[in-house]
């Protein structure tokens, strides 16, 4: 059974982001994984960090398996997702672990560091999953297949100076919208913080209008992810699109 790993840098992010197209991938017949690298701990207004890490993983880990996914413990805190040479040892063994076709994450290009750097520790791993003098913490030996990584779009649908994105390819998730829903509703802990820090009202109609906004840019779908595919140099023998393989009808590259 194929495998997809969802490669994210905090508890949430895959529900918004990911997990459309996830959900799709697994009435295909693949196999699930769910990793944030941060555990989320200062995600909150009234809580200690010890007890945002304990909240968070509860509700990371009923998402997960609302959603039919095997998690993966975090091993970072919030802000300290950094490009350093001990977390991509621990990135890379869940890579090694896992054995993805796929890899999804976050837009190489963000509105913050925790998710670009997530991004960067996510291709990297995947370039070194074959690389049998790097070690890994825990150890994995090195695997040898063909990996394709996916970058979301960013937060905003925009890079940090406001420059518009567009997606290579766009996922149709109309039917399984209210599942990727319900997965972000299991972060409960996440309403009250998102709402003081960032504005965003209630979550969960953020993520409706995201979701129909991503759609209306596809051109045909109700609710849509996008996607840019990664070039296949260093990570499979030929230039392949797996996803787009796996769907396909209910998703479409983009172009004239």
């Amino acid at each position: 059974m194929p495998a997809v790993l969802a490669l994210a840098a905090h508890p949430d992010d895959i529900e918004f982001y990911f997990a459309g197209t996830m959900l799709r991938l697994r009435a295909a017949g693949w196999e699930l994984h769910y990793a944030n690298l941060s555990s989320g701990n200062l995600g909150s207004m009234t809580h200690t960090a010890a007890e945002t890490r304990r909240m968070r993983e509860a509700e990371a880990k009923e998402a997960a398996a609302l959603l039919g996914a095997t998690w993966h413990e975090p091993f970072c805190d919030d802000l300290e997702i950094l490009y350093t040479v001990p977390n991509l040892r621990r990135t890379t063994a869940v890579v090694r672990q896992v054995q993805p076709r796929i890899v999804l994450t976050h837009s190489p290009v963000d509105y913050m560091e925790d998710h670009m750097n997530a991004a960067r520790l996510a291709v990297t791993a995947a370039f070194a999953r074959g690389m049998p003098n790097f070690w890994t913490e825990p150890g994995h030996t090195h695997v040898e297949h063909d990996v394709t990584v996916y970058h979301a779009m960013p937060h905003g649908l925009v890079t940090p100076l406001r420059e518009p994105v567009r997606a290579d390819l766009w996922v149709d998730t109309t039917a399984v919208h209210e599942t990727k829903r319900a997965a972000l509703a299991c972060h409960r802990s996440q309403k009250e913080w998102l709402d003081a820090t960032q504005g965003m009202d209630s979550y969960l109609v953020t993520l409706d209008e995201l979701s129909r906004k991503v759609g209306a840019l596809s051109g045909r779908y109700e609710h849509a992810e996008g996607w840019r595919r990664r070039l296949h140099l260093g990570f499979s023998a030929v230039d392949s699109e797996p996803l787009a393989e796996a769907l396909g009808a209910g998703c479409h590259a983009d172009g004239p």
